[in-house]
């Protein structure tokens, strides 16, 4: 319990280190995760059983050379597609709108900053320095949320269009 009364602290303080647009990065954090889980699990779970449905679908079918039956197998294709980039688009703004939010942060930040140095009409580079590193932790909270979510973004799109030709594949064998 104790280390996890440390973890609230030190959550706590580094969200004030970086101002109020560190929330708005923790949030749109937990969103793309979210979202990151919901795919991986979707490949865990469901996209075997949603080729499985296609490809019987597939070959219940008596015909499988006349124009209607091409356009049922486009169909089949189409769905698997549209079911394995669920949601992709979606990380995909959202790896896109962290480094923005840490921009806006920085952006904020240096607002105060100024604002500090006109009220107390000095430049004072110690006084300076804490608003600098509260402006820049922003900065670097949404690099690491982009970067984070790279990978994964990648790796979905690969996977739909590998898993897309491969049902691809598979219903083209049955067709002869």
């Amino acid at each position: 319990m104790l280390g996890l009364n440390a973890a609230w602290d030190g959550l706590q303080q580094f969200l004030e280190m970086g101002g109020p647009v560190l929330v708005v990065i923790l949030f749109a954090t937990f969103v793309l995760w979210a979202l990151i889980l919901e795919r991986l699990l979707y490949y865990g779970l469901a996209h075997r059983g949603n080729v499985q449905r296609a490809i019987r679908e597939w070959d219940n079918r008596s015909d499988h050379k006349s124009w209607y039956a091409h356009a049922v197998r486009d169909k089949l294709i189409s769905e698997v597609k549209l079911k394995t980039n669920q949601n992709v688009e979606f990380i995909k703004t959202m790896v896109a709108l962290a480094p923005l939010l840490g921009l806006l942060g920085t952006v904020t930040g240096m607002v105060t900053v100024f604002d500090a140095m006109a009220i107390s009409g000095s430049s004072d580079a110690r006084a300076m320095s804490a608003g600098v590193s509260r402006a820049t932790i922003p900065t670097m909270a949404g690099m690491v949320v982009a970067l984070s979510g790279l990978f994964f973004v990648y790796r979905f799109e690969s996977s739909a269009k590998k898993e897309t030709a491969k049902l691809a594949d598979k219903l083209d064998i049955r067709t002869s």
